[in-house]
């Protein structure tokens, strides 16, 4: 899709969870448009105080404000005739996307101070790592601000979700990071791949990255196993494979139970939890209302019905 559209004017809203790589697809756009010989600039809306935020996207005349002591562009003029990213737009005031919205749709933008507005040529890239829809609901977020972004969305997927990339990523990694801090060539073991591959990654491909980078650092030997590994809290490779792995049998596991379940009356599993401790108490009554946690005149009354 990034393909496709590459070559268009069309905004795109590039959206994903953190880490998964979103700003590297708006670069990947920006280099395969017809824009790419010009700017690329990219404002991080979640980073910059509310305050100045306006300042920084529109720029501002002297004296528009304490501390104006001259007139500076914003981003949207140093991206003029390029391609402008707006991370995370989601953490954008509300005030401001009003304004953010009539410089999209009219390509003009009024300087801050300013009483003559100034046209720009440029394409809108934005990424958010929330669920633009749900920020709607909220009233947290304009909707006609995200139908003129959401032209296109690519949606990338947490590195969980594409593990084909797992073992690619790793070794680009460990490539680029011996070579960028001077030391002998590294290679990951294929132990180390099947362990990689079954780690979790919440923090996706940034936290691939970082973990390779360590592991590069620290490993005593060209050739690194998932004993040289370990996770930013610390954990090691191994270890933490081994809980995602059990935790996502547990997980499993609490799904099938809960689909079993559905459908059918409360008498209905009750008596299938009567009759099983019943059945482990060796039809012991008083020992399976112990165990049940309920009196054994109630256990008598609900198994009843079981009796007859």
């Amino acid at each position: 899709m990034a393909d496709q559209i590459a070559g268009s004017d069309a905004s795109v809203l590039i959206t994903g969870e953190s880490g998964t790589g979103k700003e590297v697809v708006a670069k990947y756009l920006h280099a395969h448009s017809k824009r790419a010989a010009k700017p690329f600039i990219s404002i991080n809306c979640a980073a910059i105080p509310e305050a100045l935020l306006e300042s920084e996207l529109f720029g501002h005349e002297k004296g528009a404000f304490t501390g104006a002591i001259g007139r500076r562009i914003g981003k949207f003029e140093e991206a003029n005739g390029g391609t402008l990213l707006l991370d995370e737009i989601s953490e954008m005031d509300f005030r401001l996307q009003s304004k953010l919205l009539r410089a999209i749709q009219e390509r003009l933008i009024d300087r801050v101070g300013g009483n003559k507005p100034v046209p720009v040529d440029i394409r809108i890239l934005a990424t958010s790592n929330r669920n633009l829809n749900e920020a709607v609901r909220e009233g947290s977020f304009r909707e006609d601000l995200m139908f003129r972004l959401n032209v296109v969305n690519l949606k990338l997927p947490a590195l969980r979700d594409r593990p084909g990339d797992i073992v690619a990523l790793a070794d680009h990694f460990v490539a680029k990071y011996a070579k960028a801090n001077g030391l002998p060539a590294r290679t990951l073991s294929p132990q180390a791949h099947t362990a990689l591959l079954g780690a979790p990654w919440p923090g996706n491909v940034r936290e691939l990255e970082n973990t390779l980078h360590r592991a590069v650092l620290l490993s005593q030997t060209d050739i690194i196993g998932p004993d040289a590994i370990s996770l930013p809290d610390g954990t090691g490779l191994n270890e933490a494979t081994a809980a995602h792995s059990l935790s996502a049998q547990l997980a499993q596991t609490a799904e099938t139970m809960s689909r079993a379940m559905v459908g059918r009356t409360v008498a209905d599993v009750e008596r299938d939890l009567i009759l099983d401790t019943l059945d482990h108490t060796l039809g012991n009554r008083t020992h399976a209302a112990n165990i049940l946690g309920i009196s054994i005149r109630t256990l008598r009354n609900k198994a009843q019905p079981i009796c007859r």
